[in-house]
């Protein structure tokens, strides 16, 4: 089920917010979290009924190896210890034999976690990539089983990973099988994020002083979501016909064609994502729940380190702590602080999908950073710890940053490593082959109707310098909305007013207008 669709918005939302709080008000604190969970499930099995079954059976594993460790024995002296040695040695002594055996009894359920859920992972995600790739090395001809992907499949892996590995190391307790399910279901973060930890969201779930509905909160979730959803449907939908059109068309692109097709592409994922990111804090705050903030600005970065910082805030948090930490972090020397960082930028580009155009996306990103961690660059008022031998200017080191991360985006669009090159081959092969009027033409969209009509009456000639100049427009307004503050900080930052109010009546309206035309999100696929 999508977020802009009649279904979600008219029929599953509200019967969800109804049934929540009508169920808390009653005081049935635990038969509110079963409805919640009930009808998250109903949201994620809409798309595909066998998806379902993959996310029961891995949270009925998960919670199983959790219940395991909770029946671990606590750390005291079994008796046949007691009565085999005499007092001065039968504390030390018979601690440390059942401190032994807790610690091999945590280490054997944390081997099996991350066989169990990097084993589903694999299985769904990667093994056509693998398969295909021991076809070509080895000349072998293993059948392939063109699994289809679930959605969503990235991020709760990765959430129940955390709890997993954190319940291992002693670093969280046993909860409830029904505050579990809620944790993993919630439907705003289920398909696309943020990847949430259990301490963030379980004491919500648990806290009876939520249950109650808030008006405030309520309000700025309506106002966050709208605003998402404006993104989403009236930009990002936008700038994907010319992106599709251009990347269909990459071996007849000129440079001007090319730089237009990927800045379409840019703004399409910045959109998509961004939207995504607020609509499902907005969903949250409905439920007086507070998500963390996933997306915060990227395209403002002045450097490809603070962009990281800003896009996809949760995924970068699990790799640091779940694997940049345990490779030694920053602990053991600067070149294997260099060696880590640059890990879990390859990780973070295969988790994004089963290709090698992702690894190598993944890989420039994690050079860029590198490059970055060296310190022989810095971006004048934007230095880290360490002070950089030369210094730009903020303005110059935006260009860079976003010029490098749009040229990483030829790598992460595209369907082949060919077709990539390609691109990158356009942006110095110059002439002029039209492309860029029938980019452009891929704008004809309803909004325009009136206005196309009116100029095939009055100047037909003129017609397709409608489409360039809307395009021009779309771009301009895509700058601007990067650079003022975002949907998150004007909704949970400013009043409320009227004005605003009637603003985001008008955007509902033109979005549910253009629900004619449903898309899924880009995240969906990783």
């Amino acid at each position: 089920m999508l977020f802009n669709s009649y279904l979600f918005i008219f029929i599953f939302l509200p019967l969800t917010l109804l049934g929540w709080y009508t169920f808390n008000r009653c005081g049935h604190f635990t038969l509110a979290q079963v409805f919640l969970a009930g009808m998250s499930l109903w949201f994620y099995g809409y798309f595909n009924v066998h998806y379902l079954a993959i996310l029961i059976c891995s949270i009925g594993l998960n919670y199983l190896l959790s219940l395991l460790l909770s029946r671990i024995p606590e750390d005291t002296i079994p008796q046949k210890d007691a009565d085999a040695h005499p007092p001065t040695t039968r504390t030390t002594g018979g601690r440390t034999a059942c401190t032994r055996r807790r610690t091999i009894y945590r280490r054997t359920v944390l081997a099996v976690g991350l066989i169990v859920n990097l084993g589903i992972l694999f299985y769904f995600k990667y093994y056509d990539f693998f398969i295909e790739n021991i076809n070509y090395v080895f000349r072998t001809d293993f059948t392939l089983k063109h699994i289809l992907l679930p959605l969503g499949i990235s991020f709760f892996t990765f959430q129940q990973l955390s709890f997993i590995i954190d319940r291992c190391l002693g670093r969280c307790e046993h909860y409830s099988l029904v505050s579990y399910v809620t944790f993993v279901t919630f439907f705003p973060q289920l398909i696309a994020g943020p990847i949430v930890l259990y301490k963030e969201m379980i004491p919500q779930f648990e806290d009876v002083s939520r249950r109650s509905f808030n008006a405030a909160s309520f309000s700025r979730g309506i106002y966050l979501f709208v605003l998402g959803l404006a993104k989403k449907v009236l930009l990002a939908d936008t700038f994907a016909l010319m992106a599709n059109y251009g990347f269909a068309q990459t071996y007849s692109l000129d440079t001007v064609s090319t730089i237009v097709t990927v800045l379409a592409y840019t703004f399409e994922l910045y959109f998509d994502f961004s939207g995504y990111s607020d609509m499902a804090i907005g969903l949250g705050r409905m439920f007086n729940i507070e998500l963390p903030v996933n997306f915060n600005s990227p395209y403002r970065s002045c450097s490809i380190k603070e962009f990281w910082q800003r896009w996809h805030i949760t995924l970068s948090r699990f790799f640091v702590t779940y694997v940049y930490i345990p490779l030694g972090g920053s602990r053991k020397g600067r070149v294997r602080m260099l060696i880590n960082t640059f890990v879990i930028f390859l990780l973070s580009g295969l988790w994004h999908g089963a290709a090698w155009t992702y690894i190598a996306w993944g890989a420039i990103h994690g050079l860029l950073v590198v490059w970055d961690n060296l310190g022989i660059v810095g971006v004048r008022g934007h230095e880290g710890k360490r002070p950089a031998r030369f210094h730009i200017p903020p303005w110059l080191g935006w260009i860079f940053t976003f010029a490098l991360f749009n040229l990483s985006l030829f790598f992460f669009r595209s369907q082949s490593m060919n077709a990539a090159i390609q691109l990158c081959k356009n942006l110095f092969a110059g002439g002029y082959t039209g492309k860029i009027s029938d980019i452009a033409a891929q704008l004809d969209i309803s909004e325009l109707y009136m206005v196309r009509q009116a100029l095939e009456l009055a100047a037909p000639a003129l017609t397709p310098y409608l489409y360039l100049i809307f395009m021009i427009a779309l771009f301009a307004l895509a700058f601007f909305l990067v650079f003022r503050p975002n949907a998150y900080e004007r909704t949970m930052r400013g009043e409320l007013t009227s004005g605003r109010c009637w603003i985001i009546c008008i955007l509902f309206v033109w979005c549910i207008v253009s629900l004619s035309q449903v898309s899924t999100f880009l995240y969906f696929n990783f």
